[in-house]
């Protein structure tokens, strides 16, 4: 049986990265243009099933084609104490510095020339240390790229302890007696959902990050999708015509994992008939099959993250689906007041839930969230 080329599991490489060089280039460029290149650091944003999993992944790739360590983690509590271990691990002694997920011992601080720091500083030093001496272990221009996924759940101590690491090793690396070319460097990239990442940007003490290059993830266009399909159906032995081709990526929304689940299931469905050829059958039930999918694995996650509130704000737009709804109906649906609705409906923009479609309109942001929702009605 022929292997499928779609690869819709959330985190594995799809066989094109559809619009996206643009973000690979600028952080190659920063690899390949020393210290200092803005492309080292880059914050990349997106919805989820916007590839940004996949996104981290790639760029780690191209740092590991260039000699450069990489070191990859999730964002969550004990940050900065797994990237401590991570880089310890190559045989590097941090004289006893803690790894415990605070990055500190409770209780005590350390006095420093007569300075004394916070759980987070000592976290900073205690990084900072950790990244210096495996950098020393590096061949001359090479360095260490971390990519941080889910950047949004990081605590602020980590992400403090992250910035304050990273602007020391930096000031290091640029006061050793080495020309540009032999110097090492450091790579951060985060990737984070949009509207999460706003209070870190807006903290004082993270002016990092806003200096970073920042990429966010957006739909594809379809004639770019129509030219992946057919170049990756060709790739794996079978055949699509532009047209059907075109059906299929307009049928996506341009939606990067709603490309790889429709690609997979139309994929599938030729290869069950015996056909080397993918016909418009196969792709309407494709994007059924895909449809289903991805309600599991993104609107199921959504909507059950969602307050009450929010999800009966929801609830009565879907009554308007695929059409935009304006807020005064929602209003009298939900039988709130005026201001319950405004509040209700800033919270959902800022999770990009909804988006505004005109004067008091909103809509669904999500593809296929309608019809989600009101399949799920139905079912129950």
């Amino acid at each position: 049986m022929a292997t499928n080329p779609f690869k819709p599991t959330a985190g594995k490489m799809p066989p094109v990265l559809i619009g996206r060089q643009g973000i690979i280039d600028d952080f190659a460029e920063g690899i390949d243009n020393g210290a200092g290149a803005p492309g080292r650091l880059m914050l990349i944003t997106g919805q989820r099933g916007y590839g940004k999993t996949v996104m981290l992944t790639e760029l780690g790739r191209v740092a590991e084609s260039r000699g450069w360590g990489v070191i990859s983690e999730t964002a969550s509590e004990g940050l900065c104490g797994r990237l401590i271990e991570a880089l310890a691990d190559k045989g590097i002694r941090l004289r006893g510095l803690s790894l415990t997920p605070t990055i500190g011992v409770p209780g005590v601080t350390a006095s420093l020339g007569g300075a004394s720091f916070s759980a987070a500083e000592q976290g900073a030093l205690t990084l900072r240390d950790a990244i210096e001496a495996r950098l020393k272990k590096l061949p001359a221009g090479k360095g260490i790229a971390f990519t941080i996924d889910e950047a949004q759940a990081a605590s602020m101590e980590d992400m403090v302890a992250l910035a304050t690491a990273l602007q020391h090793v930096i000031r290091d690396e640029d006061m050793r007696d080495v020309s540009d070319a032999e110097k090492h460097g450091v790579a951060f990239v985060f990737a984070a959902l949009p509207s999460l990442m706003d209070e870190l940007l807006h903290e004082r003490v993270l002016t990092f990050l806003r200096r970073s290059v920042q990429r966010n993830l957006a739909d594809v266009s379809i004639p770019d999708v129509r030219l992946a399909y057919m170049e990756t159906v060709a790739d794996s032995g079978k055949s699509i015509t532009d047209d059907v081709a075109l059906e299929a990526a307009r049928l996506s929304d341009g939606y990067p994992y709603m490309i790889q689940l429709v690609g997979y299931y139309m994929w599938r469905s030729a290869e069950l008939r015996g056909s080397r050829l993918i016909e418009v059958e196969d792709v309407r039930r494709g994007v059924e099959d895909a449809t289903w999918a991805f309600g599991d694995a993104v609107c199921a996650p959504l909507i059950d993250g969602l307050t009450t509130a929010q999800r009966l704000f929801v609830d009565a737009m879907v009554r308007d689906y695929p059409e935009p709804a304006r807020t005064s109906d929602v209003e009298k649906r939900v039988r709130r007041s005026a201001s319950w609705v405004s509040k209700y409906r800033a919270s959902l923009i800022k999770e990009r839930v909804i988006e505004p479609a005109g004067y008091g309109r909103v809509r669904l942001a999500v593809p296929h969230l309608g019809d989600y929702l009101r399949n799920r009605t139905h079912a129950s």
